[in-house]
């Protein structure tokens, strides 16, 4: 028995766009999930250059330069290619198929009252400017999870609009064709969804510019923590401190190991007499800590950068397998022609 025969049943899909490199809200947010549950869990890992494309497709370069590094950074937190299956979504051409199946299934004005891709127009100031791609995403997002036949899928709060979408797109799907193809499919939510910048906003973004990368040097890690938005009232040591919308409490949450600790600190902060600077100390001694081992496995990993190619093909070449099946189903259950073997028949494997 193999060790993904071995593991609950269940199937994790995940993964990221491969805009640039990865940052510490990716850490918190999913990747540090990800080694826990490959070790209970199937797990597939979708470096999504495709989707990538509906915000970038007049600079495919950036998206390419980067699906090596997001692998690699995969590797260096703690992923493990024997457990968890890496995969490539553009050389899967099949969940490009049934995108366009599932496409028939939803309506533009549905997809317009999705609250995340009217949160990330808004942010992207598309206006009329909206290319289709950006949004029909949801739909390709809603393929991707079904083709895999997962279970559960981790995502941050701003992202459960999407499992809501493909579980509509199942449920849909199974009525229309009288099938019980698709099971939904069930979120799971980070303790600490989501990590705001290090300027205080709400969301650690590569395209904002406010993020610290998990290759980040110890200067980077030390210039990223003084910068960091605290209180702005708190301007002597003495004065009474705010802990809410305070990003280096936000971070010794996500972060430092000792929970006391941290609660400790929170309230000397807010009684006063204990300075930001001392605070910040903490916190870049925690980073530190926390990303050294990660940089110094990446730093070997990218020094072997066949061995990275070679983890990406394989897993994409299982995925292709489960993929097709999939595939094979949904054209069975709409009696789409076969031309090697005629209209085939669903049948429940």
């Amino acid at each position: 028995m193999t060790y993904q025969e071995a593991v609950s049943g269940q199937t994790i899909l995940t993964g990221d766009r491969p805009t640039g490199a990865l940052h510490l809200g990716h850490l918190v947010g999913s990747l540090r999930s990800r080694v826990k549950l490959q070790e209970t869990h199937k797990q597939y890992i979708l470096v999504a250059d495709v989707q990538a494309l509906t915000d970038n497709a007049t600079d495919p370069q950036k998206i390419s330069r980067n699906v090596r590094e997001v692998v690699i950074d995969y590797l260096a937190v703690g992923i493990d290619p024997s457990k968890s299956t890496v995969v490539l979504q553009s050389a899967v051409p099949e969940l490009a198929e049934l995108t366009q199946y599932f496409l028939n299934l939803v309506s533009v004005t549905r997809l317009s009252r999705n609250p995340t891709v009217k949160m990330e127009i808004q942010q992207k100031g598309f206006n009329r400017s909206l290319p289709a791609g950006f949004l029909t995403y949801p739909v390709s997002q809603a393929a991707d999870i079904l083709a895999f036949k997962a279970t559960h899928v981790p995502v941050g709060n701003d992202q459960l609009p999407m499992i809501e979408q493909t579980n509509e797109i199942a449920r849909r799907f199974n009525q229309i064709y009288d099938v019980p193809l698709f099971t939904e499919v069930e979120a799971i939510v980070p303790r600490v969804g989501r990590l705001p910048g290090i300027d205080g906003q709400s969301k650690m973004s590569k395209s904002l510019n406010n993020s610290l990368h998990l290759s980040a040097s110890a200067n980077d890690i030390r210039a990223a923590v003084y910068a960091m938005y605290t209180d702005p009232q708190h301007i002597r040591v003495s004065d009474p401190g705010q802990i809410e919308g305070n990003v280096v409490f936000t971070y010794l949450d996500a972060f430092h190991p000792d929970d006391t600790l941290v609660e400790d600190l929170k309230v000397r902060y807010q009684r006063g007499g204990l300075g930001d600077m001392e605070v910040k100390r903490i916190l870049e001694e925690v980073l530190q800590e926390t990303l050294a081992p990660i940089r110094a496995r990446r730093a070997e990993i990218a020094s072997q950068p066949d061995s990275v190619m070679d983890i990406l093909r394989r897993g994409t070449a299982v995925a292709r397998k489960l993929t097709a099946s999939t595939l094979d189903d949904v054209k069975a259950a709409m009696g789409l022609i076969d031309l090697k073997n005629g209209t085939k028949q669903w049948s429940k494997r």
